[in-house]
């Protein structure tokens, strides 16, 4: 069981690895806190935004919609392989999802198939929210890859986790696709590789 690392620890793991971060507003305070905990931690989750041009896609990330109030997740990585920091605590990004996969993600083992919805992803999980319209057609740039491999990786270094930690939405919540136009278990190997 992991506590989730400061605000300025999380800062300074991104930068470490690498990235180029982008703060953004009060991103430190900026958080679901009030509706229950975060933590204990145990992973990091990707997603892709189905959404176009990173300046509307960070402004959806951070204030989220009618519907679904932000932040959307902790940090927002846009083609160009830059984390914008929208958020920081519990953020409305993994939902529910399948308790299985979630004691796979904490043994760090492969991960079995997602078919319930009863446990609290929004409290365990890291999130980024990554540019993609989610088509399967839209690009996924090489900086882009890169830099979601980055900032797993920092997340995990952070943690002493290895690359098993990190999943896709689609693997923790029945009927989700993301992220799509890559797969998971590539990111994995990629994160692998640079955690050595």
């Amino acid at each position: 069981m992991a506590p989730p690392m400061s605000a300025s620890s999380f800062l300074e793991a991104l930068k470490k690895e690498g990235l180029t971060v982008v703060e953004v507003g009060d991103w430190q305070d900026h958080n679901r806190n009030d509706k229950g905990d975060w933590g204990p931690v145990h992973g990091v989750m990707i997603h892709h935004t189905v959404t176009s041009g990173s300046e509307r896609t960070v402004d959806i990330c951070r204030k989220g919609h009618a519907n679904l109030p932000g932040p959307l997740c902790h940090g927002v990585i846009t083609k160009d392989g830059k984390v914008h920091l929208v958020g920081y605590g519990r953020a409305n990004h993994a939902g529910l999802g399948d308790d299985d996969v979630l004691r796979a993600v904490i043994a760090e083992k492969g991960l079995p198939g997602d078919n319930e919805t009863n446990t609290d992803g929004n409290r365990h999980f890291y999130g980024f929210e990554c540019e993609n319209l989610g088509d399967g057609d839209d690009p996924w740039p090489d900086e882009q890859l890169e830099a979601i491999e980055r900032a797993a990786a920092a997340v995990c270094r952070h943690h002493g986790w290895n690359e098993r930690s990190v999943v896709g939405h689609l693997e923790w919540q029945p009927g989700k696709v993301d992220p799509r136009g890559f797969t998971m278990d590539s990111m994995r190997e990629r994160v692998r590789d640079r955690l050595k």
